[in-house]
């Protein structure tokens, strides 16, 4: 083994134990989560779907379902990639609560509400992480070159 490598595996090692995680945050990225897809099952299959009787917009819910086990698990790769998958989400909700008429517009917003809220509530929890790594890059770059 290298002590380069070495230096790499600290580096990745350090963020996990040098940082005391956000559990509210998690939670409430969990909770934003969780209501999203509530909401849009429930906009799109019964509350003010695009057709009577439900519509195949249903599901848009699919892609947040998979997130689930990982947000679930507080893994910092599903929550970073789970926070870009949600501007989706906003994007539409702010569409839809500016163009849409009355449940249809109110539920728009709603959405955007919980976008914004699992949104910040990742980027809170994954932060302290991603600044533990790069100062365990920083010190462990440091440290080769000395």
């Amino acid at each position: 083994m290298t002590p380069g490598h070495t230096d790499t595996a600290n580096a990745a090692a350090a963020p996990a134990s040098a940082v005391a995680p956000r559990d509210r945050c998690a939670l409430g990225a969990l909770f934003a989560l969780v209501a999203l897809i509530v909401l849009a099952v429930a906009w799109e299959r019964w509350l003010a779907p695009l057709r009577p009787g439900g519509s195949a917009l249903v599901l848009k819910a699919l892609p947040l379902v998979c997130a689930l086990p990982g947000v679930w698990r507080r893994k910092l790769y599903t929550l970073q990639w789970a926070s870009m998958l949600v501007l989706l989400y906003l994007a539409e909700g702010i569409v839809r609560g500016m163009t849409d008429g009355a449940l249809s517009a109110r539920l728009g917003w709603a959405e955007v509400a919980l976008a914004t809220l699992f949104i910040a509530c990742a980027v809170a929890y994954v932060a302290p992480f991603k600044r533990a790594a790069r100062a365990a890059r920083r010190d462990a770059g440091s440290g080769r070159s000395s």
